[in-house]
């Protein structure tokens, strides 16, 4: 069976106007423009001889890295098009990973992982990783409707660790809750309050609160003040 023979079949022939890729007739361009016969294209591209006589004349599949050394003898270079005829880039190799070094699911839509992400304070004995997605199309769909599709996978930027990013959130927050004091002290608001009051909260409440809620306290906080 020819290889367009396993395309259709495995396929279909209607793919929308796109059209079947023209294998024999990609091998002659090329060796037209190369000036080269089939075996003078195969000693150029590393090929053996009947690897390029098989694939012209559709007998046989070549591989993609094979047919792209064979177009770069003759100065040309394979790329997508879309149905409009743009060139589509492939995805880059320098977005996001995981903890093992493993590229995320191309389908699918990475995020920070603390953006909705299942590790509470019950599970600070998992290590947090800076990256994560949703494996199920339903809640990468809902995330898309909110925020839109992105049109790669995330690039990895300077303050990416759970740690930095809450640490932004907590200047944030103190940021705001000195700019409501100071708001309510030029209000008058602050000459009716009693005298202040001292947090006594031990240094693991802050390891868990983010400030990004209710605030989060130790289960041995002697303090469980709740200030607005």
């Amino acid at each position: 069976m020819s290889a367009r023979a396993r395309h259709s079949l495995l396929f279909g022939d209607d793919h929308s106007g796109m059209g079947d890729f023209d294998l024999c007739g990609a091998l002659r361009r090329i060796r037209r423009s190369a000036d080269l016969s089939q075996r003078e294209l195969a000693t150029a591209a590393g090929l053996s001889p009947s690897a390029v006589a098989h694939a012209e004349a559709g007998t046989r599949d070549l591989p993609t890295r094979a047919l792209a050394r064979a177009a770069a003898v003759a100065g040309l270079r394979l790329v997508l098009v879309d149905g409009t005829g743009q060139e589509t880039v492939g995805m880059g190799d320098d977005t996001v990973r995981d903890l093992a070094g493993r590229r995320f699911p191309a389908h699918l839509d990475t995020r920070h992982s603390d953006q909705g992400w299942w590790h509470g304070p019950h599970r600070y004995s998992r290590y947090r990783p800076w990256y994560t997605f949703d494996r199920d199309r339903w809640t990468r769909d809902k995330y898309r409707r909110r925020h839109g599709t992105p049109e790669d996978h995330q690039l990895p930027q300077p303050g990416d660790s759970p740690a930095d990013r809450a640490e932004v959130r907590r200047r944030e927050y103190w940021r705001q809750r000195s700019e409501e004091r100071e708001r309510r002290f030029l209000a008058g608001d602050l000459a009716r309050l009693p005298d202040a009051f001292l947090c006594s909260c031990p240094p693991r409440c802050d390891e868990l609160d983010d400030y990004s809620r209710r605030p989060v306290h130790a289960e041995e906080c002697p303090c469980l003040c709740e200030l607005g």
